[in-house]
C-alpha cells in the first residue's frame, strides 16, 4: 500500500488540486523500502490506466542511480480538474494497493516558469 508524504507543508497536494489550472506536471517522488523494485510494476499499472484518460499529456518514471531508493514520475496534464478526475476514481484507489508496503510518494503539482534566454514558461 502507498503512503503518502508532503515536501512542502505550506501547499498540500490535495489543496494544489482545487486551483484551477493547466497545463499542469505532478512531480511525483517515490520512496521504495530496500529490495523492492516492484514499484516500478505498480506504476507501470498506474501509467497505463491515466493514459487512457486521455487527458495525460505526458508520463516519464526516473530512477535514482547509485543503489538509490528513489523514483521519480513526471507527468503532464491538461489541468488540475482532469487530473483530479482521474485520481478520483475507485479504480485508482485499487491501484495505490499494488505498492509494496511502506513505499512512500511525495506527489506535487507544478506549472512552467519562463526564464527570459533561458526557458519557456506558460
Amino acid at each position: 500500500m502507498l503512503n503518502f508524504g508532503s515536501l512542502d507543508e505550506s501547499a498540500q497536494f490535495r489543496a494544489q488540486q482545487k486551483e484551477k489550472a493547466g497545463p499542469v506536471t505532478i512531480i511525483n517522488t517515490f520512496v521504495a523500502p530496500e529490495g523492492k523494485d516492484e514499484v516500478v510494476a505498480a506504476w507501470t499499472d498506474d501509467a497505463e490506466y491515466m493514459k487512457k484518460s486521455g487527458s495525460l499529456l505526458s508520463v516519464q518514471l526516473y530512477r535514482g542511480i547509485g543503489g538509490s531508493r528513489l523514483f521519480t514520475n513526471v507527468a503532464v496534464w491538461k489541468s488540475t480538474e482532469h487530473l483530479r478526475a482521474a485520481l478520483g476514481t475507485p479504480e485508482f484507489a485499487s491501484h495505490l494497493e499494488g505498492y509494496p508496503a511502506g513505499t512512500v510518494a511525495y506527489p506535487h503539482l507544478y506549472q512552467k516558469v519562463a526564464v527570459e534566454g533561458v526557458c519557456e514558461g506558460e
